[in-house]
């Protein structure tokens, strides 16, 4: 049975007509004799009519979901029907709409200025319909190439500008944008399998990744599209299933969302109440199709778990604020026992070739396959940088530019924190299908002798090493790494890491734990499709950093940014066996992580003398040139567990809510004021716009 109703309720826009210049609607042949106003009411009666005669109601579709919708369709230059846009939520609908304007014969197309031109028409369509007596305006009449009245048209299109500024549906455009994904570990298992096939010439250790690089392998479109929950008003639409705000012209796109990081919970072994306040807008858009710009500004209060609070306070910059939040920001003090701690993140990407992708912004980077990374990871507070993506052949070449703040007492000059810059290189090659390898280079120099940023270190192509002897013994801090990743199949790939932070072959190899033996690495492994189960994904991973490492006897020359380390959250002198499983099926995941540490920490505040453990110690106060072992100082057994389980509530905007439980064992050998013993058991609820990863592992 049909029963058909065509509503058609049209805005009606303006354009300026003058005795040398006519605007005329499509004509079908049954309209030919009919002129202005009745040509307009002639062709609106024949789109509907054909409608009528042509639309069949889906089997499939129940009345329940005969919902309205829009149709905004054009008529070519040529005078066919093509749709643009349909902004139902039934498939099955947006289908059979498809294939009737499809089926509509040619017809003359509209003309401005005598010339055939693009003619845009916007339908709303309400169940049950019948043909009405509606005058359908256009909503556009565009592209005008014909060269008769040139200055005519131009001066008339500048008169009437604003009223001929087009606006189309927005079509998730970030997909295919050069704008960084959001560093989420959640987010980025949805695709890591699709980018680790083999066969697949991607470069996965430089993070954050490109949506236009990812969306290669998995697509984005299709993939939220699964998730879609049918919705007809518009607040279900935004809160199930787009962004809140959204707007698209011819060259430009943008969006805009609030968002919130909301947690309350419980330290039950410090009869803690616990809680995150954070309200977020984040905006994102692009200009023509090679810029795009991200800005996200959060504002924050919170309570965390005791350790994380102390772990706040212990990192407490000089100038009176009371800590700053591990990954977040310098906090003041809120209430009574409670921290308030802004944040801003953004960058600019701008790809003018296929090769090149530049970026200029304010947040965190990441090198490395594995949960850890020991070159460069995203643990630290955010930092200006510039980056310089190039991408050929086999190759993936990242340049990274940073600058970063020492915040210590002992290093503040006139009330000022002290600055230092890191430069690092990047080089992905793909030595075959399975086999890929990486090369890393860093260093980090301090503004000594008002040199600022050294222009030295600009060059892309360099030894960093040679540049840092140039320059002085203790001018700068130069780390080399290499890392590789074989993909045993679809499904299996092993990765690691081996990090050297001293030049001196005879100390690193002679075998007699020398200081200067300053090495750590990395293996691992993943899993995916664990079991042949869909969407279970496992992780191994081992990690072992010497002591010494990433400190240096130039303090300010750690390998460190706002008290905090740039590569492994533990810092050094530590072995780490993780444990990782995820899973998820639809809009539900889980979460699970197990992490075992040896840690070898300070034995006081000053440490004096320096076993190693803490990047911020000098190597002149070492305990010993030789003799140097894994965990030497305050040995500590360290155990962290943590579950959590959730819901996507927005795939677009990647809302979630969750639970979560840790469970943490912290036992070193000697308890004192730097460290004791303790343990938490931490539970959570919230409720998040998962734009960046929280650490409470170490």
């Amino acid at each position: 049975m049909r029963v058909l109703t065509f509503l058609l309720l049209l805005p009606t826009i303006y354009f300026a007509q003058n005795a040398n210049k006519l605007e005329k609607y499509p004509v079908f042949p049954s309209c030919e004799n009919a002129k202005n106003v009745a040509l307009a009411a002639c062709f609106n009666t024949a789109v509907q009519q054909y409608f009528v005669d042509n639309f069949n109601t889906p089997a499939a579709v129940s009345e329940e979901e005969l919902t309205p919708f829009n149709v905004q369709f054009e008529v070519t230059r040529e005078g066919r029907f093509e749709v643009i846009y349909i902004d139902s939520n039934n498939a099955l609908l947006k289908e059979e709409t498809t294939r009737v304007f499809n089926s509509m014969p040619a017809i003359t197309p509209a003309t401005y200025n005598g010339v055939p031109s693009i003619s845009q028409y916007r339908m709303p369509v309400v169940f049950p319909l019948e043909v009405r007596e509606t005058v359908m305006s256009p909503t556009t009449i565009k592209d005008i190439t014909s060269s008769t009245n040139v200055n005519t048209a131009a001066n008339d299109d500048v008169i009437n500008e604003y009223n001929l500024i087009e606006t189309f549906p927005f079509d998730n455009e970030e997909y295919t944008s050069q704008l960084n994904i959001p560093l989420s570990h959640e987010m980025y298992t949805r695709f890591d399998a699709a980018m680790n096939r083999v066969g697949t010439n991607t470069h996965t250790a430089q993070k954050p990744y490109i949506y236009s690089e990812v969306n290669r392998y998995y697509d984005f479109a299709a993939e939220n599209g699964k998730l879609i929950k049918e919705r007809s008003t518009w607040l279900g639409r935004k809160w199930w299933n787009e962004h809140f705000v959204t707007l698209k012209g011819k060259d430009y796109w943008f969006t805009l969302d609030p968002g919130v990081d909301l947690q309350v919970g419980r330290d039950f072994d410090n009869d803690l109440s616990t809680y995150n306040n954070t309200r977020l807008v984040n905006f994102q858009g692009g200009l023509g199709k090679i810029v795009n710009f991200n800005a996200t500004v959060y504002e924050s209060q919170g309570r965390f778990a005791d350790y994380v609070n102390l772990k706040t306070r212990s990192f407490a910059p000089d100038g009176g604020n009371p800590g700053i939040v591990p990954g977040r920001g310098i906090a003041a003090n809120f209430k009574e026992d409670s921290f308030d701690y802004p944040v801003a993140t953004g960058h600019i990407s701008v790809t003018p070739s296929k090769y090149f992708n530049v970026q200029l912004g304010h947040g965190k980077q990441f090198i490395g396959d594995g949960y850890r990374s020991l070159f460069f990871s995203d643990t630290a507070t955010p930092y200006p940088f510039f980056k310089l993506n190039t991408t050929f052949w086999k190759f993936k070449y990242t340049n990274t530019w940073m600058s970063l703040r020492d915040v210590r007492s002992e290093v503040t000059a006139d009330g000022s924190f002290r600055t230092k810059y890191i430069a690092n290189h990047y080089l992905s090659y793909n030595v075959t299908e399975r086999l890929n390898i990486g090369l890393f280079e860093s260093v980090i120099w301090q503004n000594d002798n008002d040199r600022g940023f050294d222009f030295n270190y600009l060059n892309p192509v360099i030894f960093y090493r040679a540049i840092e002897f140039s320059t002085g013994s203790r001018g700068g801090n130069a780390l080399l790494g290499l890392s590789g990743k074989y993909k045993v199949n679809n499904n299996i790939n092993l990765y690691g890491q081996f990090l050297i932070d001293e030049f001196s072959t005879s100390d690193v190899f002679g075998g007699n734990g020398s200081y200067k033996n300053k090495t750590g690495y990395q293996i691992g492994a993943k899993y995916y499709n664990a079991f042949k189960i869909d969407n279970l994904y496992l992780q191994a991973e081992y990690n072992r950093v010497r002591p010494f490492t990433y400190s240096h006897n130039s303090v300010i020359l750690n390998y460190g940014h706002n008290n905090q380390p740039l590569a492994h959250t533990l810092g050094a002198n530590f072995s780490e066996f993780i444990a990782i499983a995820r899973y998820r099926k639809d809009r539900w995941y889980s979460d699970a992580k197990v992490i075992l540490a040896k840690r070898g920490l300070e034995l006081n505040e000053n440490a004096i003398p320096f076993y190693g453990g803490n990047i911020y110690g000098t190597e002149d106060n070492r305990l010993s040139d030789d003799g140097n072992d894994l965990g030497q100082g305050n040995a500590t057994d360290f155990f962290h567990a943590e579950l959590e389980a959730g819901y996507l509530i927005n795939p677009t905007t990647n809302l979630k809510i969750y639970s979560s439980l840790i469970y943490r064992d912290f036992n070193p050998e000697t308890n004192n004021a730097l460290n004791s013993s303790a343990s938490t058991v931490w539970f959570n609820v919230g409720l998040r716009t998962d734009l960046f990863n929280w650490y409470y592992d170490y």
